[in-house]
């Protein structure tokens, strides 16, 4: 399985474009998959870069409704012809931050005839399954992060119920890529029990303090090797680094092989 990171908040050399935001490109289980789309078109020239043809990619996939996973949306459907979008059911919604700002979707694409909304588990083919998670229960509560979804003229928590996490299973081994895991990385590592991780920690604004590291204990007594990035944030990562031996970053341009 190999994946190479097409755009990350930094860049692993002066060669590649970086932003807020995350896009992957997987090659696993005879698939060219598209897991998350940045802001806009940076991850489509740092793919070229790397001798990606995304218009090959058979499998693309949007991990939640946010504006830096699916800003690349549009573009992706303009270069490439063949591909379904897998994206949750409540992707669309108005999502904003806690400035009420909105960070949600390109709402004039929710009729795109390719994009194809899941529920609560879809399987996609032989070890690619998708999965919300939306019924299963949060010991870990961190709550909203304050982002809002707006509901009836009002901002309300969100509860992340667009977002979805895909797992990989092969070669006796079971990957899982979350986009920012939203719903708690410490639920989404217990729910799965994965022997790797990619993802998104959405740590990014949290004190470097006991608490902390309270959760790079927990993530260490795991059995699985995390590759983090984008919302967990570089101080946080390099503080619970610290803690966790199968702890390591990926950047725009890196490629790594599982």
């Amino acid at each position: 399985m190999r994946i190479s990171c097409l755009i990350e908040n930094t860049s692993y050399n002066g060669d590649f474009l970086c932003e807020h935001g995350l896009s992957l490109y997987i090659q696993a289980g005879g698939h060219n998959i598209l897991f998350d789309m940045g802001q806009g078109d940076s991850f489509i020239k740092n793919a070229k870069k790397l001798g990606i043809d995304l218009s090959q990619v058979d499998i693309a996939i949007l991990s939640h409704g946010h504006y830096d996973h699916g800003g690349g949306l549009e573009a992706f459907l303009e270069i490439n012809s063949i591909s379904p979008v897998y994206l949750g059911r409540y992707a669309f919604e108005p999502h904003y931050n806690g400035c009420k700002k909105y960070i949600g979707l390109d709402t004039s694409l929710v009729n795109n005839n390719r994009l194809i909304f899941v529920d609560d588990i879809l399987k996609i083919d032989t070890g690619l399954t998708l999965f919300s998670c939306n019924d299963k229960k949060r010991e870990f509560n961190l709550g909203s992060f304050g982002l809002t979804i707006l509901e009836n003229d009002s901002y309300l928590p969100d509860d992340f119920r667009h977002e979805q996490y895909l797992l990989i299973e092969e070669d006796n081994k079971k990957v899982l890529i979350s986009g920012c895991s939203h719903k708690g990385i410490l639920n989404i590592a217990s729910w799965f029990e994965a022997d790797y991780i990619i993802g998104g920690f959405h740590f990014s604004k949290l004190p470097l303090d006991n608490t902390l590291l309270s959760y790079s204990e927990y993530l260490q007594n795991l059995n699985t090797v995390f590759y983090t990035c984008h919302c967990t944030g570089i101080n946080q990562y390099e503080f619970m680094k610290n803690n966790m031996k199968e702890l390591h970053y990926i950047s725009s341009g890196q490629v790594i092989e599982i």
